[in-house]
């Protein structure tokens, strides 16, 4: 059971305690119980809020957002699943497997809010809207878990592709219509206990085995163009304001930062 002591001084705890506490099963149901009991598929049930009218062109690029989501979701959800079989520690197993049931939650309320904006076959539009560069990214990922190199794959994962999904699910929740909000509000809670995962266990893989960096930081580079063309075409989508971009761009940006990595 999630103790007291973690919620409210976390930071007197001892460091593998703490971990112990945060990566386990109980901090995670206590963490997700709040936001996600009586809200199916992502939405409260009361108050009802009422299918908003939206253009049709409006619409449109919503749903090729919304595929695109789905293709980041589902990479999660097939790259966590199998890193769980070579995680080096138990914590880091049990965590994952948090990590999974959010990742198949975040495509299942996605796939149901496309069937809610009249999308009859979702899982086939996906296939059919999905951006290159996302689709690429989620290959690339991929491989690195089949070759079971776990600082590359957590680096990509937990690290670069969760503060891409962070950063742009914040940015759409301000121009969103009040439905998409709301799931993506409870999506985004979850990506912060996936990001911190990552952040705090490359950190100190960085700290106790510094010659990691050059393989991270080439990982990096091969992924970043990546990342920032399905950033790109994704705020032309939500309709994000040139002016606000760079912002956005600095906050992708900044974990990698955290770890040491030049921008």
């Amino acid at each position: 059971m999630v103790s007291n002591r973690t919620k409210d001084e976390p930071h007197r705890l001892g460091h593998d305690v703490f971990l112990d506490e945060v990566h386990s099963f109980e901090f995670w149901f206590q963490a997700v119980e709040g936001y996600l009991s009586d809200h199916p598929y992502g939405c409260s049930r009361t108050p009802v809020v009422a299918e908003p009218e939206i253009a049709e062109s409006a619409r449109d690029g919503l749903i090729t957002t919304l595929c695109n989501y789905c293709v980041g979701e589902t990479a999660a959800l097939e790259a966590a699943s199998s890193m769980i079989a070579f995680a080096p520690n138990r914590r880091s197993k049990i965590f994952l497997a948090t990590q999974v049931v959010d990742e198949a939650r975040h495509l299942e309320v996605l796939l149901h809010r496309l069937e809610q904006l009249g999308v009859a076959d979702p899982e086939a539009e996906v296939d059919l809207r999905a951006n290159r560069s996302l689709l690429a990214f989620k290959r690339r990922l991929l491989e690195l878990v089949a070759a079971r190199d776990w600082e590359s794959a957590v680096f990509a994962q937990n690290v670069i592709l969760e503060t891409m999904e962070f950063t742009v699910f914040s940015a759409h929740i301000e121009l969103a219509d009040p439905i998409t909000a709301e799931v993506l509000e409870g999506i985004i809670k979850d990506e912060r206990r996936h990001m911190g995962f990552g952040e705090n266990d490359i950190g100190r893989r960085l700290m106790d085995a510094p010659h990691i960096r050059a393989r991270l930081a080439t990982v990096r580079e091969e992924l970043d163009p990546l990342v920032l063309d399905a950033f790109e075409e994704t705020l032309d989508q939500i309709g994000v304001p040139r002016s606000e971009r760079p912002d956005l761009g600095r906050r992708y940006l900044s974990s990698v930062t955290r770890l040491g990595f030049d921008s």
